[in-house]
C-alpha cells in the first residue's frame, strides 16, 4: 500500500480502484494514509470516491454479464451467497448500492446487483452516495485523531 501511496494522487486512485472491485485490501488506509502525508483533504476524498466508485461499477458490470459459472470460478463469489441475495435486491433494488462500502460485502453486492439487473443509474447514484460518505467519515475521524497525538 505504501507504493501506491508514492504515486499520489494517482496511487490513491488506483489503489481505491482495485479495492472496490474483488482485490482484497482496504482504501480506507490509502485514505488515512494520504491524510497524513499531507495529502489535501478535499482532493484525498474527491480522488477515493471516484476511484471506489468506478471500481464498485466496474463490479457491477461484471455481475451484469456474469454467468454464475464465472462469478465462481474467477470471483469466487459462491452460488448459495448469489441466491442469498436475491430476495434482498428484489425487496431493495438499487437502494442495496448504498451499502457496497462495506468491507468483504460491499463487492458481493455490487456484483449481485449487477447479477440480478437493479436499475444502473439509481444503483451508481447510491453507490456513489455510500463511498463519498465513508471516506469523509474517515477524514473527520483522522483530523479528531490527530489533534490526540
Amino acid at each position: 500500500m505504501e507504493a501506491l501511496l508514492e504515486y499520489g494522487y494517482i496511487g490513491l486512485f488506483i489503489g481505491s480502484f482495485l479495492a472496490a472491485t474483488v482485490v482484497p485490501f482496504s482504501s480506507d488506509v490509502l485514505v488515512v494514509g494520504m491524510l497524513a502525508m499531507g495529502g489535501n483533504a478535499t482532493t484525498t476524498i474527491i480522488v477515493a470516491t471516484i476511484g471506489n466508485w468506478l471500481g464498485g461499477l466496474t463490479s457491477y458490470w461484471i455481475g451484469w454479464l456474469g454467468k454464475t459459472e464465472w462469478l465462481e470460478r474467477w470471483f469466487r463469489v459462491k452460488r448459495e451467497t448469489i441466491e442469498k441475495y436475491k430476495a434482498s435486491v428484489a425487496r431493495w433494488g438499487s437502494w442495496l448500492a448504498l451499502f457496497t462500502w462495506l468491507p468483504f460485502v460491499g463487492d458481493v453486492f455490487a456484483i449481485v446487483l449487477g447479477f440480478f439487473k437493479a436499475r444502473f443509474l439509481p444503483s451508481a447514484l447510491w453507490m456513489l452516495v455510500g463511498k463519498g460518505g465513508r471516506f469523509v467519515v474517515w477524514a473527520v475521524l483522522y483530523f479528531y485523531a490527530e489533534q490526540w497525538f
